[in-house]
């Protein structure tokens, strides 16, 4: 069994949702469940999965501007700001940092339910540190 962990952190890489799904899930559908209690914000960086019409349009209705990559199936590339785009990696050290804890890496719990307690906990531990 495996799984995916979604998540959306602020501007210091501190998680604010997390969404787990099994492995063979695409990303981009479940950027719905990420963005609809969403506070307010001015960007939403996410990397090439999440670029599709509908993620857009969820984030023009938060009022925000998407800095998402055209996905490799555009016939013309959006453009996005690089510069605003380079504070994704906030994500992926969140990710890094999660996945020091053994548990979480290696997937031992064998129920969605256990597992998705052990992310809490652990993310909660990467917010106090």
């Amino acid at each position: 069994m495996t799984t995916k962990i979604h998540a959306r952190v602020d501007a210091l890489g501190n998680p604010v949702e997390l969404h787990i799904t099994e492995g063979q899930a695409h990303d981009g559908a479940n950027a719905k469940v990420l963005l609809e209690k969403a506070a307010p914000c001015q960007y939403v960086l996410a990397d090439r999965a999440y670029d599709s019409e509908l993620n857009l349009a969820l984030i023009a209705a938060l009022g925000a501007q998407a800095v998402i990559p055209s996905g490799s199936g555009r016939i013309r590339e959006r453009k996005y700001d690089k510069h605003i785009y380079k504070e994704r990696c906030l994500v992926e050290l969140f990710f890094n940092r999660l996945k020091q804890f053994r548990r979480i890496a290696t997937r031992y719990e064998k129920t969605l339910r256990h597992f998705s307690a052990l992310v809490m906990f652990a993310a909660s531990l990467v917010c106090l540190a």
